[in-house]
């Protein structure tokens, strides 16, 4: 970045303000025959300390912004807890939860469409205190004036409307308005995102200033890692609406221990145009949040899968069963057109019905064993007949492992970090030894 960054130091208590257990969001199927819940967020557990800034990271759609807007009840939990100071704030309705509001502010990603265009700044920043009726009109606009000095604006930009500010600009007249209730937590929803990297360094350097001045706690949603790593003192890496690894936020960028998190930190661009390093790319994209997997959620995807160990298979037939795997999956939650469904009735064969198609595709280029090869074709001949679903059910059966249909626990990799993967168990190679044995560079430090 072009300005110099503030270093992160922890302004942490060692006291829990924010203790979330088993959270799950869930949104119920739309449409005239519902469907299965999408499972934004899916039993995450964690705490965030008063006066620290937890970050949550994760490729898009992974569920950050959800669980952000759930911690302070602007989505409501499907089940689980969120204990706020003590008090859990899903429990809460009506003037309690507007009371508790004051407690818990957002900062929203997109500068231009979070702030009224109809509105003034100053009637912008104070409309939370107008709602919960703070002290006189006099004292109202002398607490905007003095927020808007807060974030660096001057004080006769309370009467200019937000079209006649730059993003930056805008960006902190909505800090100032997440500041005029005095909240303890703040969600920051990739508040920089959207702005110039220079803009991006102002932005930071002020929210650092903030919560230096007034104590708060911040929950830093993003995607670029290097600012997360400069700003935040812990660091929660999210994976299709779980918690795949969290920990402090050094240990984790010099030594990540879940794959996933070994992978996201691999897309880091080297700053040295010369630099050759083996990334570790995952295959495929995440499944649907309405169909996630039985077992581990980064099964699908793992490079470090654990394998069945009555199957010997060379690195590169693991590779193309796991392709396929991924395809009778695709399949299984397709939805037959209604000319589909009449095809099949009338005994004409269908497109999900070409399995010998897929298999050339998939296998022609390389030797499989016999075991293998067999329960290919058992799972062929089950997507010919037209059930894909016992086809994923087969493979799963014939391929599968403790990943495929055990949900991981969380373990305790060292201090104060915890790992959601099977391979921390003692029966098993840990992720970065299997890494490299499988010849991936395992990006430590």
């Amino acid at each position: 970045m072009s300005e110099s960054i503030v270093d992160t130091v922890s302004h942490q208590t060692g006291e829990t303000l924010l203790d979330v257990q088993d959270l799950k969001t869930y949104y119920e199927g739309g449409g005239l025959f519902g469907g299965d819940p999408v499972k934004a967020v899916d039993g995450v557990n964690f705490e965030i300390a008063r006066g620290e800034t937890f970050g949550l990271v994760g490729e898009s759609g992974c569920g950050k912004t959800t669980l952000g807007r759930t911690l302070i009840q602007l989505e409501t939990a499907t089940s689980g807890t969120v204990s706020f100071d003590g008090t859990d704030i899903t429990e809460l309705s009506g003037g309690d939860l507007k009371q508790w509001r004051r407690n818990a502010q957002m900062v929203f990603q997109d500068p231009e469409s979070s702030l009224n265009d109809r509105m003034t700044v100053g009637e912008i920043i104070r409309e939370p205190l107008d709602v919960h009726e703070q002290g006189t009109a006099r004292e109202r606009r002398e607490k905007v004036r003095t927020l808007l000095d807060e974030v660096g604006l001057m004080p006769e930009h309370y009467y200019r409307y937000p079209h006649q500010f730059s993003g930056g600009q805008r960006q902190r007249i909505g800090i100032a308005r997440a500041l005029a209730l005095e909240p303890e937590f703040v969600v920051l929803d990739e508040p920089v995102s959207a702005l110039d990297v220079s803009v991006q360094a102002q932005i930071l350097n002020l929210l650092e200033e903030l919560q230096e001045e007034f104590g708060l706690t911040y929950l830093f949603i993003a995607h670029d890692l290097s600012v997360v790593r400069h700003i935040c003192d812990r660091v929660g890496v999210m994976y299709l609406g779980n918690l795949m690894e969290v920990g402090p936020t050094e240990q984790l960028f010099q030594n990540p221990e879940n794959p996933y998190t070994r992978a996201l930190l691999s897309a880091i661009p080297e700053p040295d145009p010369t630099a050759q390093a083996d990334r570790i790319t995952l295959p495929g994209s995440p499944p649907s949040p309405r169909d996630p997997p039985e077992g581990c959620p980064f099964a699908t995807r793992c490079p470090v899968r654990i394998r069945p160990e009555d199957i010997d298979a060379s690195d590169e037939v693991w590779d193309r069963i796991r392709e396929f795997r991924d395809v009778i999956r695709e399949r299984s939650r397709a939805e037959q057109s209604i000319g589909e469904r009449l095809k099949e009735r009338l005994g004409f064969e269908t497109a999900l019905a070409d399995g010998d198609e897929i298999v050339d595709e998939e296998f022609s280029d390389v030797d499989l064993p016999p075991d293998v090869r067999e329960h290919v074709e058992q799972a062929v001949t089950y997507l010919s007949d037209g059930d894909p679903d016992a086809a994923r059910a087969y493979l799963k059966e014939a391929f599968g492992s403790r990943c495929d249909t055990e949900t991981p626990q969380y373990y305790d990799v060292d201090d104060r970090r915890t790992s959601f993967c099977h391979r921390h168990a003692t029966d098993h190679d840990a992720p970065g030894e299997e890494l490299r044995r499988r010849g991936y560079d395992t990006h430590d430090g």
